[in-house]
């Protein structure tokens, strides 16, 4: 009979800590090559301030949007579109999204300065013509209340040679930053046809009142609305139906990464269409390279680009006088700029297909032909608002800055289904492993010195409960001394994970 084989023991080695979230990829170097006109000013900021590129980036491109949108509208594969963008920038605060944002606006800032001060004194001239205008209808009409006849006659003459009441000067400003969609229309209304939502605190209006429950799909339905260049729709009880035609809106909002992503992760902004609507990007921090003797200014291609703003913003709109309806011109492709656009949807049409690279953002990836044509015709009109096309040149830029955010829309996609629940386990994992020295910890630990959104207890207790089942954290006996006296609920940080952060 032969030898059973003898079966080797191995000892039970446990598993470390185990990660809580998939780590997601770095994205890709933003494409500044491919921003064209823009380039110079972009990389100028960028440097002087050393944040990472693609903020910048972001907000020229905004800014040019809001500037030009009123003058064309971009032929693209389905027919005429704005040229407005709606951007959203995500990177935490000490990014220098502010001052990334302000010399890139500075141009604007002065134009609204100046017009505020000219808007005084039309006001003034108004107020003066409208009490007049108010003085002479009570004198014609108080003269025929008595009347018969052919006074009744003469007084609906006067009327008629009087004519209507003095229209109030328009509001001169060209952006807000958290507007209801009631503020929104208002503006339009009584302001300039072409505006931006632009927030370097982006939370502030995803969070505010236009956002909230009641007025979320309101407002998003709206948004949607203008992207696509349709007029303006409001019914209300007290002001009866009220129409816009041809109002543009460029959005720019930079918002911190939890804010993003519960903004991704709601049902809502995706299943309307809103989301996909987006330029977005997620850069990789630079927090901690941004040394002093690496800054570097070009406060000539600054310069350039505000002037280049001011001369576009002092551009008359082409508008009706009286309606304040923007009458944009269409911008054609050139021959061989359509022939790219049509392989670049081709190619995006056939990667969303199941199975494909791009069948989990097939909202974001249906628009990306259009979002390429939006860009190209900022590029075209930022250079010259007069420009008879596109060129294959810019349309060869556009699409490839389309297809950086689209390789953004995916990445981030995956980023937006982590819980809150998850991010706060994974904030109070950061500060355990980078700012807490002790080797246990409790929960009025992280009540009173963890993370802001775990300071209160249920929160902090839920936290810890993800990272002792992941084992970053072992439960201690209750009555076990942590730090001179015993506690009925501790925990001992895994000794392991000090080497994994």
């Amino acid at each position: 009979m032969s030898a059973q084989p003898q079966i080797k023991e191995t000892a039970f080695t446990p598993e470390g800590p185990q990660p809580l979230v998939r780590e997601i990829a770095p994205g890709a170097a933003y494409p500044a090559h491919a921003l064209g006109p823009l380039r110079a000013a972009v990389e100028a900021v960028q440097g002087s301030t050393q944040a990472p590129l693609a903020i910048p980036a972001q907000s020229a491109l905004a800014v040019a949007s809001l500037a030009v949108q009123g003058f064309a509208d971009v032929e693209t594969l389905g027919g005429p579109r704005p040229v407005s963008i709606y951007a959203l920038t995500v990177a935490r605060s000490g990014e220098r999204k502010s001052a990334c944002d302000a010399p890139l606006m500075e141009g604007l800032r002065q134009h609204e300065r100046e017009q505020e001060k000219a808007q005084r004194d039309a006001m003034e001239a108004w107020r003066n013509a409208q009490a007049l205008w108010a003085a002479e209808r009570k004198r014609i009409l108080d003269g025929a209340k008595n009347g018969k006849g052919e006074k009744r006659t003469a007084a609906r003459a006067d009327l008629e040679a009087l004519g209507p009441e003095p229209a109030a000067p328009p509001c001169a400003d060209r952006t807000v930053t958290e507007p209801t969609f009631e503020g929104l229309t208002r503006l339009f209304a009584h302001g300039q046809p072409a505006l931006g939502i632009f927030s370097d605190e982006g939370g502030q209006f995803l969070g505010g009142h236009a956002m909230n429950s009641d007025n979320r799909q309101k407002t998003l339905a709206a948004l949607n609305d203008l992207w696509q260049g349709n007029p303006i729709r409001r019914t209300r009880s007290g002001d009866g139906h009220a129409t816009l035609f041809g109002r543009r809106l460029a959005v720019h909002l930079m918002v911190q990464p939890g804010v993003a992503r519960a903004f991704m992760a709601d049902p809502a902004a995706a299943d309307t269409g809103f989301l996909p609507r987006f330029l977005m990007c997620e850069p990789p921090s630079a927090i901690g390279t941004r040394f002093a003797h690496n800054a570097r200014g070009d406060d000539a291609a600054v310069t350039s680009f505000a002037a280049r703003l001011r001369r576009v913003l002092d551009t008359p709109l082409p508008m009706d006088p009286e309606t304040r309806e923007l009458r944009p011109r269409i911008l054609p492709l050139a021959p061989q700029a359509r022939a790219l656009l049509v392989g670049f949807s081709d190619a995006v049409e056939a990667a969303q297909a199941p199975g494909g690279d791009l069948a989990h953002i097939t909202g974001t990836a249906s628009k990306a032909a259009e979002q390429a044509t939006r860009i190209a015709g900022v590029l075209t009109l930022w250079r010259d608002l007069d420009a008879r096309d596109v060129q294959p040149g810019d349309m060869a830029d556009a699409i490839e800055l389309a297809q950086f955010y689209l390789s953004e829309a995916s990445r981030l996609a995956n980023a937006a289904t982590i819980s809150a629940e998850i991010d706060r386990a994974e904030a109070l994992r950061r500060w355990l492993l980078e700012g807490w020295t002790e080797p246990d910890v409790l929960v009025r630990d992280v009540v009173r010195l963890g993370p802001n959104p775990l300071r209160e207890s249920p929160k902090a207790r839920a936290a810890l409960a993800v990272l002792e089942k992941h084992g970053w954290i072992v439960a201690l006996d209750a009555g076990t001394v942590v730090r001179g006296a015993a506690r009925a609920e501790a925990w001992r940080i895994v000794k392991a994970a000090r080497d994994v952060v």
